[in-house]
């Protein structure tokens, strides 16, 4: 960050002396002004409720442009990413700065390749769960425990451990993932097989048996992999603070990215295309396309409760970016399995077109964001409703590491230590019992 000669004042009308707090540029974005001394200077703290006026890190991994509808990896434009490159090449943008060449390519992708297997003994603490845990419970547990099989990378002061702890874990995850999958419908594990891409051996770890081969189709495997990529970073979201908030503690990497995980699973976050898929069931079920207007009308009424799940966001302003391109690959993995008449897809359609034309919702911005589409497409590629939030798990752990690796390599870094407004009881003394 650069230091600016421009000075924010902040000036008392209790007549306590003004003071000059200093102000930085970042290379995009918002200027900031540098509140650490506000304290031993005024003796007040700031009051900012969900951080949103707030800035916790400097970071150089991803910028978003809520108004703009604009998403950076790296200074890249999500927009050229998406279409010409795959998931494990954009790990390496994220975790390195920069796209890899055709060897780095080679040998960054050979490198994760060799790391998916895990210990044979997960099996068995699968088997302490119930058969129909939330893949989420599971996940968080998983996770978790991989730093009981790996202690030759668990110390997140060292480089080495930090690297390898981020190899395993994004090689790890599709193995994880598809394990709490088919232990939740009672088929056996299918071991992840090396000379597959990335996406298409998690899609045979998902979807083979022992006893019919999966072969895979590029337009699936394409489109799973899209979504892994327009998932794999998003700034400072809430999981991505909880994993920093907790590395910050000096504990492994396994459990900050465990961490992470239970924070996504809030319906709010990670859970919102799980949450638009559940609408338009419920919609279904209710008539279905014919009493779609009565459903609009629900979501108009201000005194209805019935909200409108995978619309707006909470950063975009604007078209959210990923939602244009998932929306591409959504028709055309609709179109490739022939589901454009399938009665839950033509709703969502029917719902996507009202959105973009009604001008309630248009003059609300409240236009399709990337969970309505990837929640469709999930489901078209047969993945159940309640394994959306550990594919987006999956996908978000690489922005997790780079996160976490960068305010390691922070100079500035501190363990996180929120300050509050206390609104309690002030200093009261003990009563004895018996004059109660």
């Amino acid at each position: 960050m650069t230091p600016s000669d421009v000075k924010a004042t902040l000036s008392f009308s209790d007549g306590s002396p003004s003071i000059d707090l200093p102000l930085y540029s970042g290379s995009i974005g918002p200027d900031v002004i540098d509140i650490r001394k506000l304290y031993a200077q005024t003796g007040k703290f700031t009051y900012d409720p969900g951080f949103l006026s707030t800035a916790s890190c400097q970071s150089a991994i991803t910028y978003i442009d809520g108004d703009k509808g604009e998403l950076l990896y790296r200074g890249s434009p999500i927009a050229q990413i998406a279409p010409p490159c795959d998931f494990l090449e954009v790990c390496h943008l994220l975790l390195k700065g920069e796209l890899p060449n055709e060897k780095q390519k080679a040998d960054f992708s050979s490198l994760v390749m060799h790391h998916t297997m895990v210990n044979e003994q997960m099996q068995f603490f699968l088997r302490g769960f119930r058969r129909d845990a939330h893949p989420m419970a599971v996940m968080t547990g998983l996770v978790g425990a991989l730093s009981a099989f790996y202690h030759d990378s668990t110390d997140i002061h060292n480089a080495a451990h930090r690297e390898i702890a981020a190899i395993r874990l994004i090689a790890k995850m599709p193995t994880l993932v598809s394990m709490a999958y088919k232990y939740g419908t009672g088929q056996p594990y299918i071991y992840p097989r090396n000379n597959l891409s990335y996406s298409a051996n998690f899609m045979r770890m998902m979807f083979a048996t022992p006893c019919e081969e999966y072969e895979p189709n590029d337009v699936l495997v394409r489109a799973i992999d899209r979504i892994f990529i327009l998932h794999a970073d998003h700034e400072q979201n809430a999981s991505t603070s909880t994993v920093r908030l907790c590395g910050s503690s000096g504990t492994n990497p396994f459990a900050a990215i465990a961490a992470g995980v239970a924070c996504l699973w809030g319906p709010a976050h990670g859970g919102a295309n799980e949450a638009a898929l559940n609408m338009l069931e419920e919609i279904q079920r209710n008539g279905g396309v014919e009493k779609i207007g009565d459903f609009i009308k629900q979501v108009k009424d201000k005194n209805s409760s019935v909200k409108l799940m995978g619309f707006g966001h909470r950063v975009y302003k604007n078209y959210d970016p990923r939602a244009k391109l998932m929306r591409e690959t959504c028709h055309e993995v609709l179109e490739a399995l022939g589901l454009h008449d399938d009665p839950l897809f033509k709703l969502a359609m029917s719902l996507e077109k009202i959105a973009l034309e009604d001008d309630y919702f248009v003059s609300r911005k409240l236009y399709p964001n990337v969970d309505f589409y990837s929640g469709i497409v999930q489901r078209a590629l047969g993945i159940p409703v309640s394994l959306f939030t550990a594919i987006f798990a999956l996908a978000r752990t690489v922005g997790w590491i780079a996160q976490l690796n960068e305010m390691i390599g922070d100079p500035e870094y501190k363990i996180g230590r929120p300050r509050q407004l206390f609104v309690g009881a002030a200093r009261r003394d003990v009563t004895p019992v018996a004059q109660r």
